[in-house]
C-alpha cells in the first residue's frame, strides 16, 4: 500500500475511535498529524487485542506476540496500512518504536489478570500503557532542550492520563473482573470494591470518596510534572498535548467533585467542551 493511502486509513481510525485524542491531533500540521495517527492506530490495535474479552486469554496473548513480531520487521508488512504508515513515519521522524514493546507488555499484564499491590506496581503498568505513548508522541513532536528531561515529562503526563482513566473506569473495570487501584490503598481506606447483584459497590460512600480523592490528588501531582513538557514543544505540538491534558484534567476535576457519580457512571465531557479546550490550547500557548 502507498504511504498516502496508509495514512488516510490511520486518520480514519483516529476520527472514528479516538474520542479524546482527535481533538488535539487535529491541531498538528499535516506531517505530524499523519505520523501521530499512525502511532495511535497501532496503539489502538494493541489495546483492542488486550480488551477483547470474547477471545480466550491464550488467543489474545498469541495475537499480541504476533504484533510484537510484526513490529520488529515493518517493511515485511507493507500490505497492512497501519504498519505501512508507521514504517514511513519512523523513517521520517525519530519515533521510538521500541516503546510499543512496553505497551504490549502492559496489555499482556491485562490479559493475565494482573493485580497491583502497591502504587509502584501500578506505576509500572501506567508507564507501559500510557507513558510509552507519551514517548512515542514526543518522537513525532520533536523537542527543544534536554531530550532526557522531555522524555521523563512525556512519561509523567502519560501516567497522569492513565491514572485519570483508571478512576473514570473503576466500575466498568470491576464488572470486567479487573481492579487497578493498589491493594494497599484499598486497605488504607477500608475498601474492597466488592459489588452487589446490581453492580453497586458495597463499601460506604465515605470510604469510596476518600479513596477516589486520594488517587485523584496523586494524578494531579503527575500532571504537574508532565505539563512541564509544554514549553519544550513547538506551539502546535504544545497545543495538541495541552488539549489532551486539558480534557483529562477537567474530567479528573469532575471525578474529584463527585466521586459517587464517577463510580456509578462513566464520566465524559461533552463535545463542545472538548472543542473549547482545544481552542483555548491553540490560542493560549505562548512562547
Amino acid at each position: 500500500m502507498d504511504a498516502a493511502g496508509a495514512y488516510r486509513h490511520c486518520e480514519q481510525v483516529v476520527r472514528s475511535q479516538a474520542r479524546n485524542f482527535s481533538y488535539g491531533i487535529r491541531l498538528l500540521p499535516p506531517p505530524k498529524r499523519r505520523a501521530l495517527s499512525a502511532v495511535y492506530a497501532f496503539a489502538r490495535r494493541i489495546d483492542d487485542i488486550g480488551d477483547d474479552n470474547d477471545a480466550p486469554p491464550d488467543a489474545r496473548l498469541a495475537a499480541l506476540a504476533a504484533e510484537r513480531d510484526r513490529l520488529a520487521d515493518l517493511d515485511a508488512h507493507q500490505d497492512d496500512p497501519v504498519l505501512a504508515a508507521l514504517s514511513d513515519a519512523a523513517r521520517r521522524m525519530p519515533v521510538p518504536l521500541e516503546a510499543f514493546g512496553e505497551l504490549i507488555d502492559g496489555c499482556e499484564a491485562d490479559v493475565r489478570g494482573a493485580a497491583y499491590d502497591t502504587f509502584d506496581d501500578l506505576l509500572w503498568y501506567c508507564r507501559c500503557v500510557a507513558g510509552s505513548v507519551g514517548r512515542l508522541s514526543l518522537g513525532v513532536f520533536g523537542t527543544r532542550g534536554d531530550l532526557r528531561a522531555a522524555r521523563a515529562r512525556a512519561d509523567a503526563l502519560g501516567v497522569a492520563l492513565q491514572l485519570t482513566n483508571i478512576l473514570r473506569d473503576v466500575r466498568e473495570d470491576r464488572l470486567g473482573g479487573r481492579i487497578y487501584l493498589p491493594a494497599k490503598d484499598l486497605a488504607r481506606f477500608g475498601c474492597t470494591l466488592d459489588q452487589d447483584a446490581s453492580g453497586r459497590f458495597t463499601d460506604t460512600p465515605e470510604q469510596l470518596a476518600a479513596l477516589v480523592r486520594f488517587q485523584a490528588a496523586r494524578a494531579g501531582e503527575w500532571y504537574g510534572t508532565g505539563l512541564r513538557l509544554l514549553p519544550m514543544l513547538d506551539r502546535r505540538s504544545a497545543a495538541c498535548t495541552g488539549t489532551m491534558a486539558g480534557i483529562y484534567r477537567r474530567l479528573l476535576r469532575r471525578i474529584t467533585a463527585d466521586p459517587a457519580a464517577a463510580l456509578e457512571t462513566r464520566m465524559s465531557l461533552p463535545g463542545r467542551e472538548k472543542a473549547a479546550v482545544a481552542a483555548a490550547a491553540l490560542t493560549g500557548i505562548r512562547r
